[in-house]
């Protein structure tokens, strides 16, 4: 089974998929990671955007990603590309890697660049192409979910818990790959809020640790 995991920036596939993208490797699955976004200056210095993009692919392969794909669309500055454009990219992304599940940021997302990545993402996901994905799945980011205007369209709903116990350990390494984006507690991204947040969602489904999506669409044939 092909698995695409669409992040707008580098750590987003660990905080939101980590523990899903490791279960699903160890079923054998091929597992694909975009990133949308890249920093550019005069917001990123260069030096910086490189070292995030490193450390990108050196948490990934410790996950067992197959690929890692950079969109490299400007970061926090997403909404300056022409929608057809951005559209464009992500119905290429989908019909040349044909995945049978993709994972995509919620879009009550606080940060406009997570939201505009799943509205492009929708486009490319209609059910009218040649290739049509089974499974669509939101998932939530610390740092970005749950911090928008209190609004019942902004909520994050999960539907969907994936059991993860087995996994947590090795996605806090996976992130501790990330120094420049991890923090310390109370920090939302430091790494003792990924695990709390973890056996929360666990605990809602009587489980050790889980991470939970919103589930968008399921076709079953």
């Amino acid at each position: 089974m092909n698995v695409l995991v669409i992040a707008p920036h580098p750590d987003d596939e660990v905080l939101g998929c980590g523990g899903t993208i490791l279960k699903h490797v160890s079923n054998c699955d091929a597992v694909y990671v975009a990133i949308a976004t890249k920093g550019c200056e005069p917001l990123f210095c260069a030096e910086s955007v490189e070292r995030v993009k490193l450390e990108c692919m050196e948490a990934d392969r410790f996950l067992g990603v197959r690929k890692t794909i950079f969109m490299d669309f400007p970061a926090a500055m997403i909404e300056t590309v022409p929608r057809y454009e951005l559209n464009g990219a992500f119905i290429k992304l989908i019909q040349d890697i044909k995945p049978d599940v993709v994972y995509l940021p919620h879009h009550g997302d606080m940060q406009l660049d997570h939201k505009m990545v799943t509205d492009a993402a929708m486009v490319a996901l209609r059910p009218k192409y040649s290739h049509m994905v089974k499974k669509i799945l939101t998932y939530e980011t610390l740092s970005e979910t749950g911090w928008n205007i209190p609004n019942i369209s902004y909520e994050f709903i999960p539907n969907v818990y994936v059991n993860i116990t087995d996994y947590l350990d090795k996605k806090i390494e996976a992130l501790a790959i990330y120094k420049s984006q991890i923090a310390q507690y109370p920090n939302t991204r430091s790494m003792d809020t990924v695990r709390a947040l973890a056996l929360l969602r666990g605990s809602m489904m009587n489980m050790r640790a889980a991470e939970a999506f919103s589930a968008i669409r399921e076709i079953t044939i």
